[in-house]
């Protein structure tokens, strides 16, 4: 099979802490260490031939693991960021609601980010994020695989566009754990590309709250 591996970064303390990163360059704490080193050789034994990462510190640092792991260089994309979440950056969820109370009530309803001043909106992220996702799928050569590391709400969001299913369907997805991942898969039959696994792990999920319910963008 050709193969796409999506993942996750490891956890950082802001994810503990429950704050939006967003853009902002957090790095990983002892336990998103601990997760990037046990993930790294479970994707080896997946024998890929090409490894991408966001280009901010938890996804550098968690791809540093999974290089080490194949011996294989990482090439950085800044179109594998995380949503940009303006004014939100660095709030805790109870300090957003206080902050935005409208921003954070649409956010509740299902808006990924409550339209917050300054944030990226799902239009711009696919914009960046698909286009990069299948350049990287038409240069994975037959039967190869190769592997992304990038963050959970634009990782989300992206997966739905890149497989065309429609936009609803990524309410209907929880977040994936720190260093859970995504395989997608050529279909045999030549209808294109098909999820074959959704949010695998190889430890047990260590995490904020869920993103699902109430865990900022990161």
């Amino acid at each position: 099979m050709t193969r796409l591996v999506l993942v996750r970064h490891g956890r950082t303390g802001w994810n503990l802490e429950g704050r939006a990163q967003g853009h902002t360059d957090v790095g990983l704490d002892e336990v998103g260490r601990a997760q990037a080193e046990a993930v790294a050789p479970c994707l080896a034994e997946m024998g890929p031939t090409a490894l991408w990462s966001s280009d901010l510190a938890r996804a550098r640092q968690t791809a540093a693991r999974i290089a080490a792991a194949t011996g294989l260089e990482v090439a950085y994309d800044a179109r594998l960021r995380e949503f940009d979440v303006g004014e939100r950056a660095g709030l805790t969820v109870p300090e957003f609601a206080e902050k935005y109370p409208e921003s954070y009530a649409a956010w509740k309803a299902g808006h990924i980010t409550g339209d917050v001043p300054g944030a990226e909106t799902i239009t711009q992220v696919v914009d960046r994020m698909v286009p990069a996702l299948r350049e990287i799928w038409s240069a994975t050569p037959a039967e190869e695989t190769s592997v992304v590391v990038s963050h959970g709400a634009c990782l989300k969001i992206s997966l739905v566009a890149f497989l065309g299913w429609p936009d609803e369907v990524a309410n209907t997805l929880r977040g994936l754990d720190n260093c859970g991942w995504v395989v997608l898969e050529d279909d045999p039959s030549g209808r294109g590309v098909r999820l074959a696994s959704y949010n695998e792990t190889v430890h047990p999920a260590i995490h904020g709250p869920d993103f699902a319910s109430e865990a900022p963008v990161g």
